[in-house]
C-alpha cells in the first residue's frame, strides 16, 4: 500500500519540476532518446554497450568510457576491449569486455526484434534471456534511452527516492519479482503525473542527483 501522505508529497515535488527548467531538460533528452531508436543498428548497438557497462558502476563515468571507445565497442578483440576499459577505469574491465564481444552475435537478431514490437516490457524479457549482461535494470536502460518509455530503470537513485517518501522499503536484493512490484508503483505514479515511465525516472533521477543523465 502507498503510504498516501508520502505519495502526495512526492506527486507535488515532481509537478514542481514540471513547471520548472527540469522539464526542459527531461524533454530534450527525451527528443534525443527517440532519435537514438531510428539510428543505424550499429549505433543502437553502442547504446546497448553503454547499458552493460553501467552494471554496478556509475552512468556517468560510463558515458565517458562509451565516448571514448565509440566504434571500438563493435570490432575490438576482447582482450583488447578489456585493456582499454581497464585504461579507462571500468571496475569490471574483463568482464564487460567479454559480456560486449558475445553481444555481437545477437546484433542482426537485435534489428529485427526491435522492428517487430513497439512494447519495451516484452522486448525487456527477450534482452534478459539473450543478452549476458544485461539484467531487468540495464535492460530498461537500453530500451528508455533508444525510445522505449514503458519501462522503469529501478537503480538505488529511484528506490532512494521512493524510499524516502514511504512508498517502499530498501529492498536487500533487487530480484525479478521486487523489480516488477516497484515497477508497479512507479506506473501508479507515472499515472498521476501524467508521465510515461521513461520521463518520470528523469525525474526522480533529478530530485536524488540534481542531473538529467542518459
Amino acid at each position: 500500500m502507498f503510504a498516501l501522505s508520502g505519495l502526495s508529497e512526492l506527486i507535488a515535488a515532481i509537478e514542481s519540476l514540471k513547471r520548472s527548467d527540469v522539464k526542459n531538460l527531461v524533454d530534450n533528452r527525451v527528443r534525443e532518446f527517440k532519435e537514438n531508436g531510428s539510428k543505424p543498428i550499429n549505433e543502437v548497438f553502442k547504446e546497448m554497450c553503454f547499458c552493460i557497462l553501467t552494471a554496478r558502476f556509475s552512468a556517468e563515468k560510463s558515458v565517458k568510457i562509451q565516448e571514448e571507445i565509440g566504434g571500438g565497442f563493435l570490432n575490438l578483440p576482447e582482450d583488447k576491449l578489456a585493456e582499454k576499459l581497464k585504461e579507462l577505469g571500468h571496475r569490471y574491465p574483463h568482464l564487460r569486455a567479454k559480456y560486449i564481444v558475445e553481444a555481437r552475435k545477437i546484433i542482426s537478431n537485435l534489428e529485427s526484434i526491435l522492428k517487430a514490437t513497439k512494447r519495451g516490457k516484452v522486448l525487456r524479457e527477450w534482452l534478459v534471456k539473450n543478452v549476458r549482461g544485461l539484467g531487468y535494470k540495464e535492460a530498461s536502460h537500453f530500451l528508455r534511452n533508444i525510445g522505449f518509455m514503458d519501462v522503469s530503470i529501478i537503480d538505488f537513485h529511484v528506490i532512494n527516492v521512493l524510499a524516502k517518501y514511504g512508498l517502499i522499503e530498501k529492498p536487500r536484493t533487487l530480484t525479478k519479482r521486487r523489480y516488477i512490484e516497484i515497477e508497479r508503483v512507479l506506473e501508479g505514479i507515472a499515472k498521476r503525473t501524467n508521465l510515461s515511465l521513461g520521463e518520470l525516472d528523469l525525474y526522480l533521477w533529478f530530485m536524488e542527483t540534481g542531473k538529467v543523465l542518459k
